[in-house]
């Protein structure tokens, strides 16, 4: 009835995420929150910028909860495979997002004046999207590196 998130515990700013992502025969939609926030903490819901996965969003950096599309993919990526390789690169204002290994957002985030600022740090969460009750994701082979401890 509502997306919900699995969601990490401890704020990122800069980092490096990579994984591979399954969404069983294209069905539904899913995505990755980057310097997000938990705004409604009995349902896990969240807000905040996402990195997109599912038909017509994939590799695109979304605004959930903040008003829709902050960057999408200057790349057609319709053509996947079931299962696609995501790295998402998060450095000061700077965001870097591949699809299996093609550029699909390189550009900084919206600054603070615009409609959909992307705040300096904030939660990472996986993405449960309501209204697909066939919908299988698996994410696997996550690898993470917080890049703000690396001065």
């Amino acid at each position: 009835k509502y997306n919900t998130f699995f969601c990490s515990k401890k704020k990122y700013g800069d980092f490096e995420l990579s994984c591979k992502i399954l969404l069983r025969d294209g069905v539904g939609n899913s995505g990755i929150q980057i310097r997000s926030e938990v705004f409604d903490k009995e349902k896990f819901r969240v807000k905040g910028p996402q990195v997109d996965v599912g038909a017509g969003y994939f590799g695109a950096l979304y605004g959930e909860g903040v008003g829709g599309y902050l960057l999408k993919p200057k790349k057609d990526v319709s053509k996947l495979k079931e299962a696609n390789d995501y790295s998402i690169v998060a450095k000061g204002n700077h965001v870097t997002i591949k699809l299996n290994g093609e550029v699909t957002v390189d550009e900084d985030f919206p600054d603070n004046k615009s409609k959909n600022p992307a705040p300096a740090a904030g939660i990472i969460a996986i993405q449960i999207h309501g209204g697909y009750p066939k919908m299988k994701v698996e994410y696997t082979d996550i690898k993470f590196t917080d890049l703000s401890k690396k001065k």
